[in-house]
C-alpha cells in the first residue's frame, strides 16, 4: 500500500526510515517532509495543519494508511477529518489527543483515576495563581498547559522566580495561547525516563525506554529545548518499574480514557520521573517523542505498518511487541544559538559518509533542499544516531558519528548519556 506521514522534523524522518522497512510499504509521501525525508519519500506541499488538502491528496493518491507524526495537527482534529471520509490514519482522535493538549486535563484525568504524579492545581486566573504560591515552597514548578513545542515548562528556584514565571506565561504571553491555563506542581526528583506505547484504545503495548536530555547546554544547564539527545535503553527502568508502570500507570491510562469516552488509538508518551516514592508520571504525549524516536524505532524488530494496523483494528494483544538487544544513542547537532535567535541556510557537508553503514542514521530535522544542496533551517538540525552492543559503545559510535557533519554554527551538547557510564 501507498503511505502518507505528515510531519517536518526528525520523528518523521525516523518514522519514514522504519516504514520503509515494510513488506506492506510501496511508495511513501511526507507533508511537507524535509531534506533527509525526501530521500526516502516524495514530499509534498501541503502544511500538517491543511487538514482537507491532506485528506484530498490521501483520496487522490488512495493512499492505505496516513501516519500523524506531529502533535499540533493531532490535537487539532486530523484524525476525525480524515475518518469522516473514510480514510485509514494512525493516530489519536481531538476528543483523545487532549491528553497532550491540556496538562490540566491530564493531571485531573490522573488525580480522578489514582495515577501517580505530582501534586498540582490548575489555574486560568493570574491572581489566584500568584496567591496560590505564596502558600507553597520552591523549587516549584510551572506549565503552559497547552501546546508549547516541549518549552512551557519552567522550573523555578525561589517563589519569586515561579510569580515571574507565570506572569511570563499568561500576562506576556510567552508561549501563545498555550498559556492560558497553567498548572502548578510540586518539583519532584528522580531519574526521568520516556515510554512509548502503542495503544488500539484498549490494549497498550509500551516499547523499550528512553531517556531525553532537554537543557540546551551541558550538565543540563540552559533553557529548555525539544530535546538535545537521547539514548535507548535506560539503565534504571528495570523490570521492577517495568511491572509497576505497566500495573499502575499504563493500563489505567488506557482505562481511564476509554471510562471518559476518549479512547485512545495512536502512540501514547508517558513520561515519568522515578522517584523515592516510586514512579510517577509528569506528562502525557500523543504521539512519538522527538528524538526518542530516532533511539526506539532503530532498536524496533516488528514491521511498523503491522503494530499501526492492529492497532487501529482493535487487535493490539496479537501484537508481540521486539526489540534488539542492543542500545542507541541520538545525538541532536543544532544551530548555534537555539532555542532563542539561530541563523538558518547554512550549507550542510559530510551526509554522503552515513551511506551503507547499518548501525548509523543521520535523521534530518531543520532541513531544506535548495539547488542539490542540502541547508540549514531550524534550531534542531540533525539527529546523530548510532547502535552498538551496549549504551557506551553507542556513544562512542554516535559522537565519533558527529565528527562526519559540518555546518556554520554547528552546535551539539557533549554529554548526551555521559551521566550513566
Amino acid at each position: 500500500m501507498d503511505i502518507l506521514i505528515v510531519g517536518s522534523g526528525g520523528r518523521e524522518h525516523a518514522i519514514a526510515a522504519a516504514v520503509k522497512k515494510s513488506k506492506h510499504a510501496d511508495k511513501i509521501y511526507c507533508a511537507p517532509g524535509n531534506g533527509g525525508i525526501a530521500g526516502i519519500a516524495e514530499c509534498v506541499d501541503i502544511t500538517a495543519m491543511e487538514f482537507d488538502k491532506l485528506a484530498d491528496f490521501a483520496e487522490e493518491k488512495n493512499i492505505g494508511l496516513t501516519i500523524i507524526g506531529m502533535d499540533d495537527p493531532l490535537v487539532g482534529g486530523i484524525v476525525d477529518v480524515f475518518e469522516a471520509r473514510g480514510l485509514r490514519v494512525f493516530g489519536p482522535r481531538k476528543n483523545a489527543a487532549i491528553i497532550e493538549g491540556s496538562k490540566a486535563f491530564s493531571k485531573d484525568l490522573m488525580k480522578k483515576y489514582g495515577i501517580p504524579t505530582a501534586a498540582y492545581e490548575n489555574f486560568d486566573d493570574v491572581d489566584k495563581a500568584l496567591a496560590y504560591l505564596d502558600t507553597q515552597k520552591a523549587p516549584i514548578v510551572v506549565k503552559a498547559s497547552g501546546l508549547a513545542l516541549g518549552k512551557g515548562v519552567l522550573i523555578c528556584q525561589t517563589i519569586d522566580e515561579a510569580k515571574d514565571a507565570v506572569k511570563s506565561i499568561m500576562l506576556d504571553k510567552q508561549f501563545g495561547d498555550a498559556g492560558k491555563e497553567i498548572v502548578i506542581e510540586e518539583f519532584l526528583t528522580g531519574r526521568e525516563v520516556s515510554v512509548l506505547c502503542y495503544c488500539d484504545g484498549t490494549h497498550i503495548a509500551p516499547m523499550t525506554s528512553a531517556q531525553d536530555h532537554k537543557r540546551a547546554k551541558d550538565g543540563d544547564q540552559g533553557l529548555n529545548t525539544g530535546g538535545m539527545g537521547t539514548f535507548s535503553p535506560s539503565p534504571f527502568y528495570d523490570s521492577d518499574i517495568k511491572k509497576f508502570c505497566e500495573d499502575k500507570v499504563y493500563q489505567p491510562t488506557m482505562d481511564a480514557m476509554k471510562a471518559e469516552g476518549r479512547d485512545f488509538v495512536g502512540i501514547l508518551f508517558v513520561g515519568l520521573i522515578l522517584t523515592e516514592d516510586g514512579p510517577k508520571v509528569l506528562e502525557y504525549n500523543a504521539r512519538f517523542g522527538d528524538p526518542e524516536a530516532q533511539v526506539v524505532l532503530p532498536r524496533m524488530k516488528n514491521d511498523i505498518i503491522e503494530v499501526m494496523e492492529a492497532c487501529i483494528d482493535g487487535k493490539l494483544d496479537t501484537i508481540d511487541l521486539e526489540f534488539e538487544d542492543n542500545a542507541a544513542v541520538c545525538v541532536v547537532l543544532a544551530s548555534d544559538g537555539y532555542p532563542l535567535a539561530y541563523e538558518k541556510g547554512k550549507e550542510i557537508h559530510g551526509l554522503e559518509a552515513f551511506e551503507g553503514k547499518d548501525d548509523y542514521f543521520v535523521f534530518h530535522a531543520g532541513t531544506k533542499a535548495a539547488d542539490g544542496k542540502i541547508l540549514t533551517n531550524g534550531g534542531r538540525v540533525l539527529g546523530v544516531t548510532a547502535l552498538g552492543s551496549d549504551l557506551k559503545i553507542a556513544r562512542q559510535k554516535a559522537y565519533e558519528a558527529t565528527e562526519w557533519i559540518t555546518f556554520d554554527n554547528k552546535y551539539m551538547r557533549n554529554d548526551i548519556g555521559k551521566a550513566i557510564m
